[in-house]
């Protein structure tokens, strides 16, 4: 592989969406301004859990009565409630879920990758994980995401793309803790599609959790991205390092999450 390979972060404590939506954006302008000045911007993939939100696409007018009348009964259950410049609409992220933020430079290949092939490795490298690590099937679907069946979606994909530089990404449920949260929503605007996960699909006699997933979903990410990818040292890592750290010690010091919705 000729290009530079792909830093990736596992954190181990789950993030408040707002401070993770701000390092996105930090590393975002860091890598910009990289690339302006001497093309020596790194590619990243940060792999985490969120603290219980529900997050809304651009599609949803924030100020609108109906939307607002959503966050007043999500919060009320115990999640945070987050509008973002993603595309897609309304879903959920919490623990038991892994989420993705490949921040990537499109136009480090020749042609420069488009959105579209950008999306299609994306949700292919959902797809073969599932299968080659859980012998979990996924169908076809006109929908973005991966789906087990016509009523059951076990991951989501919304992302942005910037001056070439993509933020958000994927989410992958793990564990069933997710699923009782995301039955207090129309997630992704699908009606009669429910939420599953790899701890009830798979069918392999295994304990799944999240961390275990993170090495077999990196090598995947690798292949089809057609990238070498190293684990970053958050310590030697410079300033991208320190903003890992940084937020990483904030989360630590917000306490419990709820594990369900309150009644």
């Amino acid at each position: 592989m000729s290009l530079s390979p792909v830093l990736y972060h596992y954190f181990r404590v789950p993030l408040p969406y707002v401070k993770t939506f701000a390092l996105q954006e930090q590393l975002h302008a860091l890598q910009l301004a990289q690339r302006r000045a001497s093309e020596s911007h790194k590619d990243l993939l940060l792999l985490l859990e969120h603290r219980p939100v529900y997050t809304t696409g651009r599609r949803q007018l924030a100020d609108s009565e109906e939307l607002q009348a959503e966050e007043e009964r999500l919060t009320r259950i115990g999640a945070d409630f987050v509008t973002t410049q993603r595309g897609g609409q309304i879903t959920y992220h919490g623990p038991g879920q892994i989420v993705g933020y490949p921040l990537l430079d499109l136009g480090r290949t020749s042609p420069p990758m488009g959105i579209r092939d950008y999306i299609c490795r994306m949700q292919k490298t959902l797809k073969s994980h599932l299968l080659d690590n859980h012998g979990i099937q996924s169908i076809p679907s006109d929908n973005t995401g991966v789906f087990l069946d016509e009523h059951t979606k076990i991951a989501s994909i919304g992302v942005q793309v910037r001056h070439r530089l993509t933020t958000h990404g994927f989410s992958l449920n793990v564990t069933p803790e997710p699923k009782s949260w995301f039955k207090r929503v129309v997630a992704c605007g699908l009606v009669g599609v429910d939420a599953g996960c790899i701890a009830d699909a798979t069918t392999l006699k295994e304990e799944v959790t999240v961390a275990g997933e993170i090495d077999g979903l990196v090598k995947k990410f690798g292949q089809v991205y057609e990238r070498d990818m190293v684990k970053l040292d958050p310590v030697s890592g410079g300033e991208i390092g320190s903003l890992i750290l940084s937020i990483e010690e904030e989360a630590r010091k917000c306490g419990p999450w709820h594990h369900e919705p309150l009644p």
